[in-house]
């Protein structure tokens, strides 16, 4: 019987005709094309299986990629409603008290402008003169002197004998971080301050000079003067590396970084390690985690919060197996929760229902934490106790909630990354000095990577390593709420008065 009439209609009374063995090799026949229709059907199956896990996550990615142009950039959740209850609208509160300008900018130098007729009127009932009253109607605004440019032309006298005329002494230049240069220390702080705190191209503060008066800045030779701040600043750059080496929790994160010209590698990375008082930047031309791992060798740091990148798995297994050698305490890692609540926060739109689950769970452990800030480590070992309850019933629902997701899909990698690594995220929980998560890092990381897009790279290592200098120093004065402008000044001052440097933690704790 042929496959082309397998499906026709049958004479039962040919079989008749049949002898035993026709009829056992008809059976054959008729089994093995069964099996060859269930096998293309099990692989039609498994076809349409395979295709509905790639839509969905090309889905996935559609709708990740609206998130990322069209977005909002916040994390923060509406705060919810309990059960049962309607949202109620927020009570507008009264406007605040507006401060005068003198008491809203205490430390603003201020002018007094007394404002005085010129030609005092008589009395309009009696037509005598009138006399200034001692009193005046006060009132207040701000204002602002442009920036302003001056060439100084420095005479240092010299002295001679009177007498014999046999010897003739010059005064000695003053100290500047390059003697005989063409910019003042002052020029110098201020191009450096404005590319790496306030994210000032060179190119666009060399066409804000020409609006006032200054034209043709020579750009490269403002770069320079970078190279030169940082090379006069790297003591202070040194001790904040030691300042990070000694702190017991640190912070690790990197981000790319372009170099655009003199090195083979183009792809390189910015890797930044920190602590609650201190930032540490290095440049390097590699991911590996040998960066992370080299720096945390020689350290004191016991819990080290990272993302989940194997480079820094790498880094901790290498560097408590040289502690290990030393009998020094192991390092233990420990993983961002922002990252996790991230992770669903992208399912959320393609997976509303279950994902909005641990996004509320998550909403309810970051409020409790957000209760914490300078509360005395028992109370903060006692409310971190009432987030255990979430993160067991987040772990207890993923399980649950596993087999229903491809692996690869956005739901099924937040499910993976909060099972996988729930010891890393809830390790906070126990220990009142550690944190939720990574975000202090991902903040000192921002200016750097505005400042990447804004001038798109290095054009040498040198400029990789200034970068790396004073984005450390800018950053810890942020940290430790000086201006950076302030600080660099008079670090530059005292470092020219003979005195040693120092870090802006040193200063915040005086």
């Amino acid at each position: 019987m042929g496959q082309g009439k397998l499906f026709e209609p049958e004479v039962v009374e040919q079989y008749d005709l049949l002898t035993r063995e026709d009829l056992v090799g008809l059976l054959k026949i008729e089994r093995k094309i069964v099996d060859e229709y269930r096998k293309l059907f099990q692989e039609a199956k498994g076809f349409k299986e395979e295709l509905q896990e790639k839509l969905m996550l090309v889905d996935d990615q559609r709708i990740w990629l609206r998130s990322q142009l069209f977005g909002r950039s916040s994390e923060k959740e509406p705060k919810a409603s309990p059960a049962g209850e309607a949202a109620k609208p927020t009570p507008k509160s009264k406007a605040p008290k507006v401060q005068k300008l003198s008491e809203r900018y205490p430390d603003a130098p201020r002018i007094e402008r007394h404002v005085e007729l010129k030609d005092i009127p008589n009395c309009r009932c009696c037509a005598n003169p009138l006399t200034d009253s001692g009193m005046t109607e006060n009132s207040e605004f701000l204002t602002v002197i442009p920036k302003q440019y001056f060439i100084i032309e420095q005479k240092r006298h010299k002295y001679r004998c009177e007498k014999c005329h046999g010897e003739l002494v010059t005064t000695p230049s003053p100290p500047r971080i390059t003697p005989g240069g063409s910019y003042s220390d002052g020029m110098i702080v201020d191009v450096a301050l404005s590319k790496y705190c306030d994210l000032i191209p060179i190119n666009r503060y060399v066409r804000m000079a020409e609006r006032s008066g200054i034209e043709g800045l020579p750009p490269q030779s403002l770069i320079e003067t970078t190279h030169q701040l940082s090379d006069f600043l790297r003591p202070t750059y040194a001790l904040l590396r030691e300042e990070i080496r000694k702190e017991k929790v640190l912070h690790a994160d990197e981000t790319p970084h372009r170099m655009l010209e003199g090195h083979e590698k183009s792809h390189w990375y910015l890797w930044g390690f920190s602590s609650k008082k201190a930032s540490y930047f290095e440049a390097h031309d590699t991911r590996s985690g040998d960066v992370a791992a080299e720096f945390l060798k020689v350290s004191a740091c016991d819990f080290l919060m990272s993302d989940v990148y194997s480079g820094y798995g790498k880094a901790v297994r290498e560097a408590n197996l040289h502690r290990a050698i030393h009998n020094h305490p192991r390092i233990q890692g420990i993983y961002c929760n922002a990252h996790s609540r991230r992770r669903f926060k992208e399912a959320q739109e393609r997976f509303p229902n279950d994902a909005q689950f641990f996004i509320d769970e998550y909403q309810e452990i970051y409020r409790l934490e957000s209760e914490l800030i300078d509360k005395p480590p028992e109370e903060i070992l006692r409310t971190r106790r009432e987030m255990a309850p979430h993160f067991e019933t987040m772990k207890n629902r993923a399980i649950e909630l596993v087999p229903s997701y491809p692996e690869k899909s956005s739901m099924g990698k937040a499910l993976s990354y909060l099972m996988r690594n729930f010891n890393e995220l809830t390790a906070f929980i126990g220990n009142p000095n550690l944190p939720i998560d990574n975000n202090a890092q991902e903040r000192l990381l921002r200016n750097p990577v505005i400042g990447r897009k804004t001038w798109y790279g290095t054009h040498s290592e040198r400029g990789a390593e200034t970068m790396a200098i004073l984005f450390s120093i800018v950053e810890s004065c942020k940290l430790n709420k000086l201006n950076p402008r302030e600080f660099v000044k008079q670090l530059v001052d005292n470092i020219h008065e003979g005195n040693a440097p120092y870090t802006p933690a040193s200063v915040s704790t005086h």
